[in-house]
């Protein structure tokens, strides 16, 4: 006799396996495979749930990235107008010290002027009573006598405007 093998060989051992199987398969299904789906749903929900959470959060943390940026604009916007108003603030207060000075100095200028202008009349007039004076000596020495007071003021006068108009005033 030859013995035979093919490759699949029915015995009872193999059908009492795939009854086993079976059994099993039933006895899973009607009392765990619920349990397993729902296990696996939850799992599956909660990684879904997780990846969602994630992405939100990524929105959020763009979005709040957004705001800073522009808040960060324009913070260095305002920075940069405030110190545009600083430097107009202190170009004003220049110009306004400047003016102030400008003007102190004219004040200053026109006071000199006048006090040269009172100093020069001064002057002339202690040169007029010096110059009649020596005048009135010079007379009396070329005339030998003394002139009265009564007209001296009206002679030195005269002979200072008559001086005036020949130029030697300065």
């Amino acid at each position: 006799m030859e013995l035979h093998q093919g490759l699949i060989e029915i015995n009872w051992t193999s059908l009492m396996v795939v009854l086993n199987l079976l059994i099993l398969y039933i006895i899973l299904k009607k009392y765990f495979w619920e349990k397993i789906r729902a296990f696996m749903l939850e799992r599956e929900n909660a990684v879904r749930d997780a990846f969602d959470s994630a992405e939100a959060m990524n929105k959020r943390a763009d979005e709040k990235m957004r705001n800073y940026s522009a808040r960060i604009a324009n913070v260095e916007e305002e920075g940069r107008e405030i110190i545009r108003e600083a430097r107009q603030q202190a170009d004003v207060q220049a110009q306004e010290i400047l003016n102030e000075a400008r003007q102190q100095a004219s004040d200053m200028m026109a006071k000199a002027e006048k006090n040269i202008e009172l100093e020069k009349a001064k002057a002339m007039e202690e040169m007029r009573q010096e110059i009649g004076t020596l005048a009135l000596l010079a007379a009396e020495k070329i005339v030998g006598k003394e002139i009265e007071n009564v007209g001296q003021d009206a002679i030195v006068d005269e002979v200072i405007d008559q001086a005036r108009s020949t130029g030697w005033q300065s």
